[in-house]
């Protein structure tokens, strides 16, 4: 499936596979399908254990998660590889996962703790691990397109094969600066992969009030193709991501992928949704993500129910066992309060973990 402008993805990866389909199999192995599952598994538990801890008055101010949007950041993230660079917005903690962030870290980072990835400095789910090769999230959004456009830049100008990725919704495609980011991206070929999750709201403003043509019709208009997929099936999302990095490693630019899904929670903890259809609660329930791969790997792949649950028990385990970590986690020493406000070093970005068996092999310094 090459991306053309505003193409349509399949709605289901095995459709999307057609004559090619054992070819395209191929590039994802068993345990590759594991991980993607347990992955998405892990996201979820891990937001579920975020949003107790937050209703136990653990975690100040807020808490955002993105419930039934796991397959866009877990298959999209699975194709990079370790000297590509990410900017993680807060619905995509998967991406985070994949590259090696570990849920310890994440609910630490939540509640301010001293072991969080920002060593308490912000609690909130504006982070990157810098080690891992991602950048910190900025809450106006979507300037991380920005940023990203920026790395990619400095990919091209030094003939690297390397590849940025990241996130926004659908609501900040009416923004000034994602303009900005797409022209800018389009005009030098930029190597960027920029990752639109349609999730049906801009908070509580629903998509017919958003846009009069949806925005991944725009990436035609800056030079470069857009491509729509099922944001609720990971092998889709995945492939549309593995054609738009590839094609990025080979200098033909930019992708706009349009993942099409639905914020099952609200805009943050404090939104209670009424402005959300039942119905549409209802329809988009069917389509969870995890559940949906879950049956796909039964009925396709070989794994079994008891396989299946025995992955989700492991990671449910694990996330346990990392809730109690942060929870053991120091408060950060108020003396350290300025540490880090000014850059003190100029270490670059390191490199992140790259689960997927194409990158087996390869030296990760992270």
């Amino acid at each position: 499936m090459e991306p053309g402008n505003g193409a349509v993805a399949s709605e289901d990866a095995r459709d999307r596979l057609g004559e090619h389909g054992a070819e395209e199999a191929a590039r994802l192995t068993r345990e590759d399908r594991a991980n993607l599952f347990r992955y998405m598994a892990m996201m979820r538990a891990s937001e579920e254990r975020a949003i107790t801890l937050y209703r136990q008055g653990k975690i100040p101010g807020s808490f955002y998660d993105g419930c039934g949007q796991e397959a866009i950041s877990v298959g999209s993230s699975y194709v990079l590889g370790p000297q590509d660079r990410m900017c993680i917005l807060h619905r995509d903690l998967g991406a985070h996962l994949v590259r090696g962030v570990t849920p310890d870290r994440y609910l630490a980072n939540y509640m301010g703790r001293e072991d969080g990835v920002t060593r308490g400095r912000e609690g909130n789910m504006h982070f990157g691990d810098r080690e891992l090769g991602c950048v910190g999230m900025v809450s106006m959004l979507p300037d991380m397109a920005l940023v990203a456009a920026g790395m990619a830049m400095a990919f091209k100008l030094r003939g690297e094969q390397r590849v940025a990725m990241t996130y926004f919704g659908e609501g900040s495609t009416a923004n000034g600066q994602w303009h900005e980011a797409m022209n800018f991206a389009g005009i030098h070929g930029l190597p960027v992969v920029f990752i639109l999750e349609n999730n049906q709201f801009a908070y509580s403003t629903p998509n017919e009030l958003e846009f009069a043509v949806d925005p991944v019709e725009r990436a035609r208009v800056y030079g470069f193709p857009g491509v729509k997929v099922d944001g609720n099936d990971v092998e889709a999302v995945f492939e549309a991501a593995r054609v738009a990095t590839e094609r990025a490693r080979a200098g033909e630019g930019p992708t706009l992928i349009e993942a099409v899904t639905m914020r099952m929670h609200g805009h943050g903890a404090h939104d209670d949704m009424r402005y959300v259809p039942a119905e549409m609660f209802e329809e988009w329930g069917k389509r969870d993500p995890i559940d949906r791969y879950a049956q796909l790997l039964e009925a396709e792949h070989g794994f079994s129910a008891d396989e299946l649950d025995a992955i989700r028990a492991e990671v449910k385990t694990y996330v346990d066992e990392c809730a109690k970590q942060a929870l053991d986690s120091p408060m950060p020493d108020p003396a350290t309060a300025t540490d880090g406000v000014f850059a003190d070093d100029v270490a670059p970005l390191g490199d992140g973990k790259a689960p997927w068996s194409r990158w087996a092999g390869q030296e990760v310094t992270a």
